[in-house]
């Protein structure tokens, strides 16, 4: 065992205890002390000699060389000899190693918190365990619970928005403070008047920046009207983002490049019937079940002898016999006319447009009078994604609405080659799109350059083009105009990208 000193160089708040044992266990090692001080000091201040009882008290400390470490210590009980303290009896503390109640060293204490408060629960056990901390996960999340909240200091900047408890249903309001982006309170609900309610009690707040709801801009108006508002570029951005999308799925027709020759490819008339490799194969067998139907006919065989031979029905076998040739069965059996034939060219039409979800084509072609069910449309598209059958020429697959907007909204210096190419062929086949890059771009510069002073003619140029969802962006802005602008002017933003 090493020596005295050695071991308060390791665990220092031992210098007021007398070692007198150490034993070393397979998983930890065992201090067993007593206190050196003749008396103990009540909480009201008053010291003691008078011992009432002594107990062992086990307190578990951190890990050295990955074995838990055990402190038994002696503990006396002493009689308070104040007769107006309310406490008859006190057990000494030792200062540095041990609080009222606890089964941990503080500084054990310390190291578990930290741990709960990087990793919580089950992932704080697994890293405990690996350092020799034996702990369970409700032992670290009480603990995590226990840590003060930090004063509530003075906000200038606050930042607004709300967060999702249950999405879609149960909603709440996380307030930010914007000088160091971190949280510091929320509440319940996002309605204005709940942020209108916590600003009058806060009047030191003189900037507040926000997403775009309407009842956060009426409840920062109201319960703080000395603050500026600012309307977050992140969420901005986001309904730019959406009223692309918009704009792309209304020419999601226009997304497919032209076929190379559009004559022979004419997506209205019927293609000419090419059989596949299972349908030359079903013709082959048509010939030789007539062939062998026939011989067996002459031999004088009756109709249902041959079934039971050939194994075929005898409403095969009568068709069969009944033909003079091969080549009429064969010719009866190709021109069975489908249910959905009727509706191929509207198929070949929108599947070429890059409409390829059964259930929508099925929705469709249900509008013309389609009086079939959606697994037979499934089995027609089956041709067109194997290439069997007369599925028509289908050249490169269009991009999606996602993938075309993805490429609007990207810089132009992050996108790759090959998605920059297509975005360039896409802005030439279709002016609107191609005016509605621009508009995106001009938005992307006048935002992360700090030009709040160009929003309002880029709002009367979106105003004046023909993008529905783009102008109806650029009507919304104008409602919000001064928050806008400055979210567009200070260099303020909630959640750091």
């Amino acid at each position: 065992m090493c020596s005295r000193d050695v071991l308060l160089k390791l665990f220092p708040y031992l210098s007021p205890l007398l070692i007198e044992e150490i034993e070393r266990q397979p998983d930890r090692v065992v201090f067993r002390t007593r206190v050196r001080a003749t008396a103990g000091v009540c909480r009201c201040g008053e010291s003691s000699a008078r011992v009432h009882g002594r107990y062992i008290r086990r307190l578990r400390d951190v890990a050295t060389g990955g074995l838990g470490v055990v402190i038994e210590l002696g503990v006396r009980r002493f009689r308070c000899e104040n007769t107006r303290c309310p406490a008859v009896t006190f057990a000494e503390q030792i200062a540095g190693l041990t609080t009222p109640h606890s089964r941990y060293t503080p500084l054990l204490r310390r190291v578990l918190t930290h741990i709960g408060l990087a990793l919580a629960g089950r992932a704080g056990v697994r890293v405990a365990a690996a350092v020799g901390i034996s702990v369970g996960r409700d032992t670290l999340l009480r603990m995590v619970r226990a840590v003060p909240e930090p004063d509530a200091s003075e906000v200038e900047v606050l930042g607004v928005d709300d967060f999702a408890f249950r999405k879609g249903r149960h909603y709440g309001t996380l307030l930010i403070d914007m000088a160091t982006h971190r949280p510091f309170h929320l509440y319940d609900g996002r309605e204005g008047e709940d942020l209108a309610d916590w600003l009058r009690g806060h009047p030191e707040v003189k900037v507040i920046c926000r997403d775009r709801s309407s009842g956060y801009a009426e409840g920062a108006r109201v319960g703080a009207p000395q603050a500026q508002q600012v309307a977050d570029r992140y969420h901005l951005w986001a309904n730019l983002g959406q009223a692309v999308e918009k704009s792309v799925n209304a020419h999601r027709s226009r997304l497919a490049e032209p076929a190379p020759d559009e004559a022979a490819e004419s997506l209205e008339v019927e293609p000419a019937v090419v059989h596949s490799p299972d349908e030359l194969k079903i013709v082959t067998r048509l010939r030789e079940q007539h062939g062998a139907a026939h011989e067996l006919w002459e031999q004088g065989m009756s109709k249902a002898a041959i079934g039971r031979k050939l194994g075929l029905h005898q409403a095969t076998i009568r068709k069969l016999v009944s033909a003079r040739s091969a080549d009429d069965v064969v010719a009866k059996s190709l021109q069975r006319v489908h249910i959905v034939d009727p509706y191929v060219g509207h198929l070949h039409r929108r599947w070429n447009e890059g409409v390829r979800n059964a259930t929508q084509l099925y929705r469709e072609i249900q509008q013309l009078g389609y009086p079939g069910g959606e697994l037979a449309v499934q089995r027609h598209l089956r041709r067109y994604r194997t290439g069997r059958g007369h599925a028509p020429a289908v050249g490169p697959k269009p991009p999606s609405v996602r993938d075309a907007t993805a490429w609007i909204m990207t810089n132009p210096e992050h996108l790759r080659d090959e998605d920059a190419d297509k975005l360039h062929r896409l802005r030439e086949r279709d002016a609107e799109l191609d005016r509605l890059t621009g508009h995106v771009r001009k938005f992307a510069t006048m935002m992360t350059g700090l030009h709040g002073d160009r929003l309002e003619d880029w709002i009367a140029d979106a105003e004046q083009d023909t993008l529905a969802p783009l102008a109806s962006f650029a009507r919304n802005l104008r409602r919000d105009l001064d928050a806008v602008r400055n979210g567009l002017t200070l260099p303020l933003q909630l959640w750091r990208r």
